[in-house]
């Protein structure tokens, strides 16, 4: 099971709702064939979608089966959900930043030569500015989630390695 998304606000009046659709939202999605699971109260429901509609690179309009009333939507509002993703629909070599969650980081400063260690803590997803939050030196720091950071990825030994701008974690 992947997660794939976020419910993030109602869309119209009819019970329809915007999501925001992650890397790992399947290029192939058909709504009649995969359900969206979302844990309502500790259990997985499973969402069958009556409507969807792709808007832009990483959003969606959405309404669902049995979702008829703004209130019924409402209280999904702020829920991820997951998806039962085949073996063709995620490709071996590729990953997921929420992958490296647990990671070892290894930080470096730009004009300095400390290393610094600690964990790869958690992952923000978000269209306009995905973060790392790095446990180093028993606090937490966040930093943007981009490229021109990552020094290295190592998976055999679950190793990150960043190089920062000057300043970024103190």
């Amino acid at each position: 099971m992947t997660t794939c998304g976020r419910i993030n606000k109602l869309f119209g009046t009819g019970g329809g709702l915007r999501l925001t659709l992650y890397d790992s939202f399947p290029e192939q999605f058909d709504p009649e064939k995969m359900p969206f699971i979302v844990e309502i109260d500790g259990l997985d429901v499973p969402l069958w979608c009556e409507e969807f509609e792709p808007v832009g690179a990483q959003g969606a309009s959405v309404l669902f089966a049995d979702m008829d009333s703004e209130r019924r939507a409402e209280e999904l509002i702020g829920k991820e959900f997951r998806m039962e993703l085949g073996e063709e629909e995620r490709d071996e070599d590729e990953f997921y930043l929420e992958d490296l969650i647990g990671f070892k980081a290894e930080v470096r400063e730009v004009g300095s030569k400390q290393l610094r260690k600690g964990m790869l803590s958690d992952y923000y997803d978000s269209e306009l500015n995905p973060l790392f939050e790095l446990t180093i030196d028993g606090r937490e720091v966040l930093i943007p989630a981009v490229d021109e950071m990552i020094a290295g990825i190592d998976f055999n030994r679950s190793v990150i390695k960043f190089v920062l701008p000057a300043g970024l974690i103190d």
